[in-house]
């Protein structure tokens, strides 16, 4: 460790924190240094993580679930349904999965977990006063519901040919570039609207929701009140605008539903069998829930960086949060 990040007094706060300060995207330093580019973006594409789980999702459903597109020019019971289910169930499977092994069975006990508490029991902040039940209920009664309307919404208008539909026939480069920069354009969206959440009168009438979970688990990904919802799934409308094949929409709803259950699952890494199988956890998120107001954004654009926000595990980055944090509130 370099010596401020190694005699931070904040280190006995955590059980496990990376050895190292905050990574992030080198794309964006310069002078660019193309193998540290590659290094991190074949760590995201090439190896199992919260990128290529939600693409692997994607690839399955949309070749054998998905209703054909014509059939959803009027709305109908039979393929609301469907999307509906569609989203409901890879996000119990993924979510409840890791909350199994990590939670219930302790899979890896406490190998790579960042919290050193377990989630949280009768604790009247939270509904049902069950940290877990809470989660569950936010996740799949609010975040569903309303990541489905919008997703019957935009599959009625490219059915209907009110917008450009493209297949990967008519322009393969442009398909694959605009699969590529979905993440990419998730992490701006999300940036400006995590940012319009933490004003203090949203903050504290919606987004507090959210932030009930300081010690995160794999419920707590997307477990936001309805109103945070209706903001942070407009992300897909971007494909009323960019051209779009209903694969780029399926992968762009996964990416956004499934990719926070590895980012707050707790853990680093997934460990089977003392191997590590998979990355997880987020610690660039993990510090935005216990500091609040820092690392708004992700590690692929560094707008925290750039409007003087980024935590990067520091003591430095803690006095940094805390300073920005009271000016926030005293204004």
């Amino acid at each position: 460790m370099s010596g401020d990040f190694a005699t931070d007094d904040e280190a006995a706060r955590w059980h496990y924190r990376p050895p190292h300060p905050v990574r992030l995207n080198p794309l964006f330093q310069w002078p660019i240094r193309l193998r540290a580019v590659w290094d991190w973006y074949r760590g995201a594409w090439l190896m199992i993580t919260a990128v290529t789980v939600p693409l692997a999702f994607a690839l399955v459903v949309w070749a054998v679930f998905l209703p054909p597109l014509e059939s959803m020019k009027t709305f109908q019971a039979g393929w609301m349904l469907r999307v509906w289910l569609l989203n409901v169930i890879p996000q119990t499977l993924v979510a409840g999965g890791l909350h199994w092994w990590l939670y219930m069975r302790k899979g890896q006990g406490m190998q790579k977990k960042f919290d050193k508490r377990d989630l949280t029991r009768k604790n009247g902040v939270f509904t049902f006063d069950n940290q877990v039940l809470d989660n569950i209920w936010w996740t799949l009664g609010s975040a569903m519901t309303v990541a489905t309307v919008y997703q019957w919404l935009i599959f009625w208008i490219m059915a209907n040919g009110w917008v450009p539909v493209i297949t990967f026939g008519d322009a393969p480069v442009f398909f694959l570039i605009w699969m590529a920069l979905i993440p990419m354009w998730s992490g701006l969206h999300f940036y400006w609207v995590h940012r319009l959440e933490h004003h203090p009168k949203l903050y504290r009438h919606v987004h507090a929701v959210h932030h009930r979970n300081v010690n995160v688990g794999p419920w707590s990904g997307i477990s936001n009140h309805w109103y945070e919802n209706m903001f942070y799934f407009t992300t897909y409308f971007v494909h009323l605008v960019v051209p779009s094949n209903p694969l780029h929409l399926m992968f762009h709803v996964y990416f956004q539903q499934l990719s926070p259950v590895f980012s707050h699952c707790g853990f680093e890494k997934l460990i089977a069998k003392d191997s590590e199988i998979a990355k997880s956890g987020d610690f660039f998120h993990q510090l935005h829930h216990r500091y609040f107001e820092c690392n708004y954004g992700t590690s692929e654009i560094p707008f925290d960086k750039w409007f003087g926000t980024f935590h990067d595990g520091s003591a430095a980055g803690t006095e940094r949060t805390r300073a920005h944090k009271k000016q926030m509130y005293t204004r």
